[in-house]
């Protein structure tokens, strides 16, 4: 079937004061990561930017007024596709690499996720997914565990959280007892097996979380949550559940349970 170009690629939603959520609702559910836009006093930041098949400051200008700085959870496609747009880039230096020569490998685009199920419209006349690349995209800066990041109004910790992959971190804004969490946590099934992930780690890494005051979860993937969500997912987890395993069968159950 025939794909129409989308006429436009990115959706925006203010959630709360200075937090708007962005994703591209022509991914399917499944996939689809969630691009955090947060407005400071002085500066604001981008979480995660997509998958980079369509220019997301073209489509949402106003990502690009003022000082701007994006931020990578990690190197995956789906959440570093369009890092390279951005001017200042930050993310752990243990991830540095990857984003200096992305490869379909090292940013697991080649693991079974990016198909034609994965789009429901076309980002340009004469997309292929199979030439899908994530563009290099150097880091210009790194986050470690304990710096910060001053917004003048709104202070954020970085919380170096690895297990999902070496160089995942999250962004903890302790007065609001809030948690942009990349793919530690979401609430959703979880991916621990990828060439660079550790199960023993993303373990420890989630011990750290139940012992922060956390009163929302803005996640990678899917709906944003609370506290007793946090620990119930966490729970799922440590029991042995919320694996993604095997992609194919994975995608094929959660398209079955009608998630496009």
């Amino acid at each position: 079937m025939t794909q129409h170009v989308a006429h436009s690629w990115f959706a925006a939603n203010q959630i709360e004061a200075g937090v708007v959520h962005i994703h591209e609702p022509h991914v399917a559910a499944w996939l689809r990561c969630n691009i955090w836009y947060v407005r400071g006093r002085d500066r604001a930041l981008v979480i995660d930017t997509g998958m980079g098949v369509r220019s997301l400051l073209q489509d949402v200008p106003e990502l690009s007024a003022g000082s701007v700085t994006a931020i990578m959870t990690h190197s995956h496609f789906d959440h570093a596709g369009g890092l390279h747009e951005f001017t200042h880039r930050c993310g752990h230096h243990a991830e540095a690499d990857v984003m200096a020569q992305p490869t379909p490998q090292n940013t697991v685009a080649d693991t079974g996720y990016v198909r034609a199920e994965t789009f429901t419209a076309l980002p340009y006349e004469g997309f292929d997914h199979e030439a899908y690349t994530v563009t290099p995209a150097p880091l210009t800066g790194y986050l470690d565990e304990g710096d910060t990041i001053d917004l003048g109004d709104r202070v954020f910790q970085v919380l170096h959280l690895p297990g999902h992959s070496p160089g995942s971190i999250a962004l903890y804004d302790r007065a609001n007892e809030t948690l942009f969490s990349g793919d530690v946590i979401y609430d959703g099934d979880l991916i621990d097996d990828l060439f660079h992930s550790d199960a023993e780690l993303l373990a420890e890494s989630h011990a750290r979380l139940r012992e922060l005051p956390i009163r929302v979860v803005h996640g990678g993937h899917f709906g944003s949550f609370g506290r007793d969500r946090l620990f119930e997912l966490l729970d799922l987890y440590r029991d042995g559940g919320l694996r993604v395993g095997d992609a194919s069968a994975w995608i094929a159950g959660e398209m079955q349970e009608g998630h496009p």
